[in-house]
């Protein structure tokens, strides 16, 4: 029998097993409760901060729900909560004159503290109001369309995530489902390439293993989720604060370690093995965290002898000081190793039409200066060097003849500062610069290849070394045209020294508010961003193209059902200039069609496509309060362009439908059971002339019917178990994560098999059962 057959059948036996035992544990523990003869308690430790000014707010109640346990904020924000029994709490903040604020998910363990940081909008409560429920949602006047906020807890168990923050992204609407091998963000009709990163102020433009060229995609993320304080995420309308990208932000925020006491903890799951720990240094001034992960599925498949399978590694590490009350400085450091290798025989055993090696290595560092000022603004300022070294070389695997070659690197040295000053409640200004230097060494062939037009494309080489530069500087203003309606005025300029280009970009969004329950909140602005760099430096004629363009127009209506449950409806439209076409592929859209490759070997370029995108989306959040936590989406969105020759056709991304349900359900503190389901209509795709790609034993498509066909539906459903077992000083969790419980074929997309001379499919992932074991001590 198969080797991989007998492998996964081992593997299956071991998780029914394991899974078996914890339903067994819960429905004994349901049954016979037994009463510990020690409880197990923890400590709670944070601060509590103005989340416009970032001063410390003091004078205020933090209570542990459903228990006795409580503090008062002192002069400096900071609180503590001794002798908490382990298990997941509620804080609620009180504050006079201000709504309360709820916090969920603070995880509390054995001998262990649990640090938060917390943002409080202090905006006074109107007068007329006498009593108003907590905000489990802070909706600041500032607030954009399409922004949604994570917690690392809530990152940290979402089925089918693997504690990555990019896939756990895919559950929101206007996300399309394309291919779940690969987590490149695809955000209201954009692509991968249109999305960035910040990790406390420093741009990281790819936070993935196995990075793509040119995108902002990857296999998955080398973040530590660990490490994570909270997420939010930019769908759409984002101010002027971030630039140079057309679709999404990211904006993650590192929390600090452990100020008082050494902890660590390991990890194991499928994906590989971890370390990490933390500590003070300095007598509790500052701490210092840092990580190390290993995969190892590369000695499993070497094992068995069978299968191709990646091997990386990744570490990181923080370092923050506290100069002063008001002053802290933190150091942040990320490292990422890639490698696989696809041999001859395994691509001719599994059909791949080529085989070779790829190796990467991401690597960013960063120094970020926060100093508050005084109670009504304070600066952040970073200085920060990004790396990716791309090192890939393959060949076709019917002629063993070379494919492609590239030995490049893209390096970033930024500077990053951004001032915020509150004047009143009712007037407040943010403003600040970028700069980056940037130096881009391409060494890059490609072999002479029939398109998928049928067309015989001449071999492309290109050695080329560039220094350049940009430049940035961006404002807004905030202010009460009334007590309930608001707006934000936003101004961007951006300039590239390589093509001497000069983008404005004015931002306008607004709040009203019809009540404490209801209120509109509405965006436009245009959206610039330079062509990716491997395209740009390809050819000395692309510096003369136009660069990309969006104007955005949000519409949206947020309704709070409950105090914990919240229900957003959102319009918007995105209108594309300037997009790159090429002439020789005039039914092609080159914009979409990215994998890295794809951006190689153009000739002339033209800079005149054009697309639009348009939806209209809900969600209804429910923040976890008592037992039950969950989100309800949906999406009806159209995204098109129109070719060279003037026909609007279908984008690859436009899966038209897309519904998704994610929740959990907490009966104790030991237990969690979540799940997720995704719905989404099929994606466009261009079928094969099978005639001609037979003939050529290439893929060839059927120029009359350019992305006229759709994919069957995409449909998956992810479920998850969490156990948490509290010791003396130490805690272990043991997970298990199935994706795709009931295994249905998703496809990813056809293609040409040259082994075989026919038509194939590449599917997505089939069921994936991830069993994980978190110890720390």
């Amino acid at each position: 029998m198969n080797q991989k057959i007998i492998l996964t059948k081992i593997l299956f036996a071991f998780v029914f097993l394991v899974f078996t035992w914890n339903l067994n544990l819960y429905s004994r523990e349901k049954e016979n409760p037994v009463k510990e003869v020690k409880i197990r308690k923890g400590t709670i430790k944070g601060k509590l901060i103005d989340k416009d000014t970032r001063a410390p707010i003091s004078g205020c109640y933090v209570t542990v729900q459903e228990t006795v346990r409580d503090a008062v904020t002192a002069q400096d924000g900071s609180f503590i909560i001794y002798n908490i029994a382990v298990g997941n709490y509620t804080l609620k903040f009180t504050c006079s004159n201000i709504t309360p604020l709820i916090k969920t998910d603070i995880i509390v363990k054995s001998k262990k503290i649990t640090f938060i940081s917390v943002e409080m909008d202090i905006t006074p409560m109107l007068k007329e109001i006498i009593s108003v429920s907590p905000e489990y949602f802070i909706q600041s006047r500032e607030q954009s369309t399409g922004v949604t906020n994570y917690t690392s807890e809530e990152i940290r168990r979402a089925p089918g995530s693997a504690g990555d923050v990019s896939r756990i992204i895919f559950a929101l609407p206007g996300v399309a489902k394309v291919n779940d091998k690969v987590n490149g963000l695809v955000v209201r009709g954009g692509n991968p390439s249109e999305n960035t990163f910040f990790i406390d102020n420093i741009e990281i433009p790819n936070i993935n293993h196995y990075p793509i060229q040119g995108t902002s995609g990857g296999r998955i993320s080398l973040i530590n989720v660990d490490f994570i304080q909270d997420v939010n995420f930019h769908a759409g309308g984002f101010s002027a604060l971030y630039g140079d990208r057309l679709s999404s932000v990211m904006d993650i925020t590192y929390r600090q370690g452990n100020t008082e006491n050494f902890e660590a903890q390991i990890d194991l799951n499928f994906a590989g093995l971890s370390a990490q720990a933390e500590g003070p240094i300095s007598k509790g001034k500052g701490s210092w965290m840092f990580s190390a992960r290993r995969s190892y599925l590369d000695l499993l498949v070497n094992a068995i002898g069978t299968g191709v399978a990646p091997r990386y590694s990744d570490f990181q590490g923080k370092l923050t000081f506290d100069l002063s009350p008001k002053s802290k400085i933190s150091v942040l450091s990320i490292l990422g190793i890639d490698d696989i290798s696809f041999d001859l025989k395994k691509s001719l055993d599994s059909g791949n039409s080529m085989y070779g090696d790829f190796h990467s290595t991401e690597n960013a560092t960063g120094l970020n200066w926060f100093c508050l000022w005084n109670s009504k603004g304070y600066s952040n300022t970073s200085v920060s060097y990004f790396s990716t070294k791309y090192n890939r070389e393959s060949y076709k695997t019917v002629t063993e003849t070379p494919l492609f070659f590239s030995n490049s690197s893209e390096m970033f040295l930024s500077l990053r500062n951004v001032n915020h000053y509150s004047f009143n409640h009712n007037h407040k200004i943010r403003f600040g610069v970028e700069v980056k230097s940037i130096t881009s060494d391409y060494d890059i062939f490609k072999a002479a290849h029939i398109n998928l037009l049928g067309t015989q494309i001449p071999d492309f080489s290109r050695e080329i070394k560039v220094t350049s530069s940009k430049y940035g500087a961006f404002i807004d203003y905030n202010f009460n045209l009334f007590s309930n309606f608001t707006l934000t005025l936003g101004l961007r300029g951006d300039y590239f020294s390589y093509n001497k280009h000069l983008n404005m970009s004015p931002r306008l969004s607004m709040v009203y508010k019809f009540s404490e329950k209801t209120s509109v909140i509405g965006s436009t602005g245009i959206y610039n961003q330079n062509l990716p760099l491997s395209l740009l430096f390809e050819n000395e004629k692309n510096k003369d193209l136009k660069d990309p363009r969006t104007y955005h127009v949000s519409l949206g209506l947020n309704h709070l059902i409950t105090d914990d449950t919240l229900l957003t409806i959102e319009a918007y439209v995105k209108e594309y200039r300037n997009l790159p076409v090429d002439p020789e592929e005039p039914d092609l859209f080159i914009w979409d069609a990215i994998s890295g490759l794809e951006f190689i070997g153009h000739e002339n370029l033209s800079d005149t496509g054009i697309a639009y995108s348009r939806g209209i989306e809900f969600t209804i959040q429910k923040k976890l309060k008592e037992k039950f936590y969950g989100m309800i989406s949906g999406t009806y969105s159209q995204t098109r362009y129109k070719d060279y020759n003037g026909i609007w056709r279908d984008r690859v991304f436009d899966n038209r439908f897309i519904f998704s349900i994610e929740g959990g359900y907490k009966p104790n503190k030991r237990w969690d059971f979540s799940l997720r389901y995704i719905y989404a209509g099929g994606v466009p795709y261009t079928p094969f002339d099978i005639e001609a790609s037979t003939a050529l034993n290439t893929g060839i498509y059927d120029s009359d019917r350019i992305n006229s066909l759709r994919q069957p539906a995409y449909h998956s459903l992810n479920i998850r178990v969490d156990k948490r077992l509290y010791f003396r000083s130490s805690n272990l969790t043991i997970y298990l994560d199935v994706w795709n419980a009931y295994n249905h074929k998703n496809i990813a997309y056809y293609y040409w098999n040259e082994v075989e001379n026919k038509q194939d499919q590449e599917n997505q992932w089939s069921l994936l059962p991830i069993l994980g074991i978190e110890f720390e001590f």
